[in-house]
């Protein structure tokens, strides 16, 4: 059984934020996060209204966008309050089971996001690469199933890692140098031998994020071949623009990601950085999806159209005349 003469019982967990940030421009920086959460909050539930609302696009492909939508409507949720809070409000503490509650949220969403872009990329594959079999593999009923069972899967070995690191002893500090809490920011407060720990969230985020990458690039690669080989260049066309948007959320998900796991290992990233980095990926995917959705894919666009002109018809009928 192992003893620490030095630790230190923690109520409350400090989040650092932006080091560099002076109390000068809390207001403006809160007042922007405000602005960023609102715009989030509202461009993701507005895609899950819509669609819902849309009789023709209750189809798998959007009820995939719909979950993501979820997700980080969900993740900006959990993470984004308390930092308005710190920098409109000066409420820079979190109480030491609220870590714990956002650090198991902000995992989940992110482990949920990544297999809910692995379905995304699944249902292109098929469509492209073999459309005969479409209708019979990719239904809304299979579709509903498959987001299901990814939502359920990263909870258990969530909860384990909580577990494992809600029990450690902190000999250190109790301020977090980024803006929420997640394991790692957690972890290094922490004494003792926590090889175990570390390298079970090792695997965890292998399996997790590296695992639904490896297949969503492999199945790209063979959509780009299957399209190159199209000799009628408006097919060729239209099946790019049909997987661009999602190509691009896919983008914005992974590579910031990679970056700060590629630089942890190989090169002792700054703390203002780390913290831009983090920020930028944690942020950046749930503001600007809702907008390549809306307006990057066909269907909803010309969904969008005959609505409006609809309503200009309407309200041209409804003229009276002089």
């Amino acid at each position: 059984m192992n003893h620490y003469s030095n630790f230190t019982l923690i109520e409350e967990f400090y989040l650092l934020g932006f080091p560099g940030l002076t109390p000068a421009y809390y207001a403006a920086v809160g007042t922007l996060l405000l602005l960023i959460y609102l715009v989030l909050a509202g461009g993701n539930i507005l895609s899950v209204v819509f669609v819902c609302y849309e009789k023709n696009l209750r189809k798998p492909t959007y009820l995939i966008f719909c979950n993501l939508a979820i997700v980080e409507f969900g993740f900006g949720t959990i993470t984004m309050p308390k930092m308005i809070a710190k920098y409109l409000f000066n409420d820079e503490t979190v109480t030491y089971l609220g870590c714990f509650v956002q650090m198991f949220f902000i995992h989940y969403f992110g482990a949920v996001n990544s297999f809910i872009l692995l379905l995304m990329s699944f249902d292109q594959f098929i469509a492209i690469c073999n459309p005969l079999r479409y209708r019979a593999l990719v239904t809304n009923h299979s579709m509903a199933i498959a987001c299901g069972i990814f939502w359920v899967i990263p909870v258990s070995w969530l909860i384990l890692i909580i577990h494992q690191t809600i029990d450690m002893p902190f000999c250190d500090s109790n301020i977090i140098t980024q803006l929420f809490c997640d394991q790692n920011s957690i972890s290094i407060l922490a004494c003792g031998d926590l090889r175990k720990l570390r390298l079970l969230f090792l695997i965890m985020t292998m399996i997790v994020m590296l695992g639904p990458f490896v297949f969503i690039i492999f199945s790209y690669l063979v959509i780009i071949v299957t399209v190159l080989k199209i000799p009628n260049v408006q097919a060729k066309y239209k099946l790019f623009s049909t997987c661009s948007p999602q190509l691009l959320i896919i983008s914005l998900y992974y590579l910031p990601r990679c970056a700060v796991y590629i630089t942890d290992i190989k090169v002792q990233m700054s703390i203002n950085n780390r913290v831009i980095l983090v920020m930028w990926y944690s942020l950046l995917p749930p503001l600007i999806n809702p907008f390549i959705f809306f307006f990057r894919t066909k269907e909803i666009k010309q969904t969008i159209i005959m609505k409006l002109r609809k309503r200009k018809i309407s309200n041209q009928l409804n003229i009276p005349s002089d």
